[in-house]
């Protein structure tokens, strides 16, 4: 059992008055961070998911942390682009202010498959559509940012599989992003594929939006739920090569709410936006791809291109 310690009612601060939002909050690390965060006082948590029946059963073990805390499920797939467009409607329509947004939601080690709007799925679901969403909150976001003594903070979870060479050749393949990616080892590259590009968007939102904290974090090593699209070999191999080092579902949760909520700077032990973190606020050597800006450029002007044209083909924005 790894041995950091983070103790959740002593480190997060009084949240009187923040309106958090958390993807993929049904279940694992998400439904985790949702009832960890409700006992500090936030004004709202709203959590996105698929399951609506485990979403109620959140929302009433929730009631008993803290009854005063307003908790709303908003339905959303993030492979789907109409429904990451649909949610964010709904978010926007009831929070005039977003102080936390985690970025939480995934998919892992999936087989080859295209998502609605034609993206490799993991690609769509654990890169795009979180991007959308970000892009379409970012207006409530920027707003919250200019209140007197506000701190917005973006928090993507990404994976240490992105720094551990489980990548295609060139870290991201944009050329073929529009198809399955079929290729030996493929389930687990176009994981670690989908996992860098949150590293490096962090890095470009954080260049991009200033006045917003943005990080990426690796959670640490358990089952979540994740796991269930894995072989029996796929299985075995983790089991076996995690004895010692996996975390309770509680401690996944720890860096996400570290980086949400520590102190800011460039110290050790303080959140600095644009940086990757891994358990617990620990700034690991960065990779080549990871320090790449021309990739990490490549990917902000290849994500704001695909976004739009989706936008303009479901009429959204005019030609």
């Amino acid at each position: 059992m790894p041995s950091q310690q983070f103790n959740t009612l002593k480190a997060i601060p009084d949240l009187s008055g923040k309106v958090i939002l958390i993807t993929g909050g049904t279940s694992g690390v998400g439904a985790e961070t949702v009832k960890q965060l409700a006992v500090h006082n936030p004004s709202k948590i709203f959590f996105t998911g698929r399951n609506t029946k485990a979403a109620n059963t959140l929302i009433e073990s929730t009631k008993l942390l803290n009854p005063h805390v307003q908790v709303r499920f908003v339905p959303c797939d993030l492979s789907d682009l109409s429904s990451v467009r649909q949610a964010s409607n709904r978010i926007a329509a009831k929070a005039t202010r977003i102080d936390l947004f985690f970025c939480n939601a995934g998919v892992m080690a999936l087989p080859p498959g295209l998502s609605k709007d034609g993206y490799e799925q993991q690609f769509a679901t654990n890169h795009l559509g979180h991007a959308l969403l970000i892009d379409l909150l970012m207006p409530v976001l920027q707003d919250t940012a200019a209140l007197p003594g506000s701190d917005v903070r973006i928090i993507i979870t990404s994976s240490q599989a992105a720094t551990m060479g489980l990548t295609p050749k060139g870290g991201i393949n944009f050329r073929v992003l529009r198809t399955e990616q079929k290729m030996f080892g493929g389930r687990w590259l176009r994981y670690g594929q989908s996992k860098l590009a949150n590293i490096l968007y962090a890095k470009a939102l954080q260049k991009q939006y200033p006045c917003i904290t943005t990080v990426s974090i690796h959670p640490g090593i358990g089952y979540t739920g994740l796991q269930g699209n894995l072989k029996l070999f796929d299985r075995f191999i983790m089991w076996i090569t995690t004895i010692g080092k996996r975390s309770s579902v509680e401690q996944l949760s720890w860096n996400g709410l570290w980086a949400a909520t520590a102190p800011k700077g460039v110290a050790k032990g303080q959140v600095q936006g644009g940086e990757y973190f891994e358990p617990i606020g620990i700034k690991p050597r960065a990779i080549d791809y990871q320090t790449n800006t021309a990739l990490e450029d490549e990917l902000w002007d290849w994500t704001q291109e695909e976004l739009e044209a989706w936008e303009l083909k479901a009429g959204l924005k005019d030609h």
